[in-house]
């Protein structure tokens, strides 16, 4: 690996945080205008402000880049998850808005698929491992009562990922079906009311809607 100039040790020595998370911003843009493919490190580094080698020095390849970029977006998705309530009305409508609102983490999902043909999951180890941690909150919520126990955790997990995400990573599926874009503030609001009623599916038969838990 080529050694840092002392201009760029400098700039490392003064504000490493920021400087990573310069190239993590960067690199989330890249990733998802080109795929983990067509991806250019140089590219990256230009966007970043940053001599290429400094990349390097932080992230050791595109790999570990892209690896990188993943992490923080599921620990940001992860701390979100945290605060909601735990009413499937209230926590639909917000994954549907933040799906519309982060497209480009919609289209590294989407490239990813692509790259891999569903087969190839970069960092698959760790992703995996929160997925499970997931589906174990969904079975605590099970058990207090707040998701119906008729349907298996994994079927209600990927039943909530499509009803929130389809509209942001098929807007040309959406416009056909809705007349509308995905970005229109009218289709927008009709959805978030549409999920809200469609979640009372999720809850136990019977059950009084779900206090929020952070109230």
């Amino acid at each position: 690996m080529a050694k840092l100039g002392k201009d760029n040790r400098s700039l490392i020595a003064r504000n490493p945080d920021r400087t990573r998370a310069r190239i993590l911003s960067a690199a989330l843009a890249e990733f998802a205008a080109q795929g983990f493919a067509g991806a250019r490190v140089d590219v990256i580094a230009r966007r970043a402000a940053i001599n290429k080698r400094m990349l390097y020095h932080y992230f050791g390849d595109k790999e570990g880049l892209f690896k990188a970029v993943l992490r923080r977006k599921v620990a940001e998705r992860r701390a979100w998850g945290e605060n909601l309530s735990s009413d499937p009305a209230e926590r639909l409508p917000f994954w549907f808005k933040t799906a519309f609102d982060d497209p480009n983490w919609i289209r590294l999902l989407a490239w990813e698929a692509l790259w891999g043909d569903g087969q190839k999951i970069i960092d698959e180890k760790e992703r995996r491992a929160s997925t499970m941690g997931w589906l174990k909150r969904l079975r605590q919520r099970q058990a207090r009562g707040e998701l119906s126990v008729e349907f298996d955790p994994r079927h209600l997990a990927l039943a909530m990922q499509s009803l929130t995400m389809f509209p942001a990573a098929f807007p040309q599926l959406t416009r056909l079906i809705m007349g509308r874009t995905v970005a229109d503030g009218k289709f927008q609001r009709d959805y978030a009311g549409f999920l809200e009623k469609f979640a009372a599916a999720f809850r136990p038969k019977n059950s009084k809607r779900v206090k929020k838990l952070n109230a």
